[in-house]
């Protein structure tokens, strides 16, 4: 398990917000990646193998809750944690989120330490698989 600055991976189509979160959680010590469509983020996910995943909902290709379905479901990838970082504040989508196993669910206009803490907090408490 990776405990000295972390990798990251933000799938996120909107460059400009991607940018920006990615420089931020840079200046944070993490070590970050990103993809802007969901199809494009899973096969990072698949070969980068981060410590964890900030996800948008709503992506081109394939959408937040069916690539969190697909990695959670495969034992290789099922201990990275996934936080939903989303526009989108409804609750049936917050439901599939939770069905698709996500660890956590907020939204983009959250204040960043409140983001960052909820990251940390994430890779602190992350399960420690054996294979």
């Amino acid at each position: 398990m990776k405990t000295q600055n972390p990798h990251i991976l933000i799938i996120e189509d909107n460059l400009k917000f991607s940018k920006l979160m990615r420089m931020r959680l840079e200046n944070a010590g993490y070590h970050v990646k990103a993809a802007l469509d969901g199809l494009q983020g899973l096969n990072v996910a698949r070969s980068f193998r981060p410590d964890l995943i900030l996800l948008d909902v709503m992506l081109p290709e394939l959408d937040g809750h069916k690539i969190s379905r697909l990695l959670k479901r495969d034992r290789r990838f099922n201990q990275i944690p996934i936080i939903m970082l989303t526009s989108r504040d409804l609750q049936k989508d917050k439901d599939l989120a939770n069905s698709a196993g996500v660890e956590d669910y907020i939204a983009k206009t959250e204040n960043f330490n409140h983001i960052l803490n909820k990251i940390k907090y994430a890779l602190e408490n992350k399960p420690v698989f054996v294979n």
